[in-house]
């Protein structure tokens, strides 16, 4: 791995790419959406600030577990500029994050156990399935396996 001197204060899209261990296409694409921000030099090239690092661990980071990228985003922007975030930013940002993830962790471990009832099964009933039709919300208003209301089926209307 390419090391940064310690006097250098920008990084070039390839030595970011090469100390971060995102491709290059992932940091424009990052740019892209606003979770990171570069300058342009008189040839029209990318310089990251070395805090760049840090915000592209962050990110990977958060992706790993799940957190959609306009979260990750708005996340960023309450980051202070001009210096590297330190542990307290991250620790703040990632507490926010908790509950979320508890919740999703809740809901895998439901999915988990019902996958194998439903393979099982086989049938996709609306009105008994637990993974097409959590807490039988539409058993209650109809029975047998009919569409979702409010959801067009497959291959219908709309189209030119």
């Amino acid at each position: 791995m390419p090391q940064i001197p310690q006097t250098l204060h920008e990084l070039t899209v390839g030595q970011l790419s090469a100390r971060s261990g995102a491709a290059v296409s992932a940091l424009h694409f990052y740019e892209a959406k606003g979770l990171i921000s570069s300058r342009r030099t008189s040839g029209n090239q990318r310089r990251y600030d070395r805090d760049a690092l840090r915000r592209v661990a962050f990110i990977r980071a958060a992706q790993r577990v799940g957190i959609p990228l306009a979260t990750i985003r708005d996340a960023l922007a309450e980051l202070p500029e001009e210096r590297t975030p330190d542990r307290e930013d991250w620790a703040r940002l990632s507490e926010a994050w908790r509950s979320e993830l508890d919740e999703r962790i809740v809901q895998l471990g439901r999915l988990r156990d019902h996958l194998t009832d439903c393979i099982g099964c086989g049938c996709l009933s609306l009105e008994n399935c637990v993974l097409s039709n959590p807490d039988d919300i539409s058993g209650e208003r109809m029975s047998g396996s009919r569409l979702m209301p409010g959801k067009p089926a497959k291959g219908s209307g709309g189209g030119r």
